[in-house]
């Protein structure tokens, strides 16, 4: 034999081999129908809390498992069932605050995802704030330039004034 026969050769075999491990993964998938009702496919079995009717494929050698048969008690337990409120009903007050728990967890997974820039630079803006407060607070004579480039110290109603601005800022912008 050749030397391009026996790597024809070779390549044939391999790709027979690719065929056949390809046919045994897809052999071994599990097909399932999950709470809401949409199809999932695993190489895994499905979570316990899937009931048995719900699996609709299993592996090959795989064995359903039995379902145990309930003992018949009689009409005390329909009795119960049917006083039994229904699972399925929607408590609006459940409701709300699962979407309240919901916004909320929406609201963390935004703060953590903050850019990590935009939150140091919010930080030193609070600080500059809070240091600027204090000065206000400590009675340090304040100084500013107004718009035709003059110096001009602040009086007690210019500092009142800053001082309400500067805790705005704080209070909007800063955790505490």
């Amino acid at each position: 034999m050749n030397s391009t026969a026996s790597t024809f050769a070779r390549i044939g075999l391999s790709l027979a081999l690719l065929a056949l491990a390809a046919g045994a993964s897809a052999a071994s998938q599990w097909k399932w129908k999950d709470a809401e009702g949409r199809l999932q496919y695993s190489d895994r079995p499905p979570p316990s809390s899937v009931a048995e009717g719900d699996i609709l494929e299993r592996p090959r050698g795989v064995k359903a498992k039995p379902v145990a048969a309930a003992p018949d008690t009689g009409a005390p337990l329909a009795k119960a069932a049917a006083s039994a409120p229904s699972l399925k009903a929607k408590d609006p007050e459940l409701e709300a605050r699962k979407r309240k728990a919901d916004e909320e967890a929406a609201k963390a997974k935004a703060k953590a995802e903050e850019d990590p820039k935009k939150v140091q630079a919010r930080q030193e803006s609070c600080q500059r704030a809070r240091n600027y407060e204090k000065s206000l607070n400590d009675g340090m004579r304040i100084s500013r330039t107004n718009a035709k480039g003059e110096r001009e110290v602040l009086d007690d109603a210019g500092r009142a004034s800053e001082l309400a601005r500067t805790k705005d800022i704080i209070a909007n912008s800063c955790d505490r």
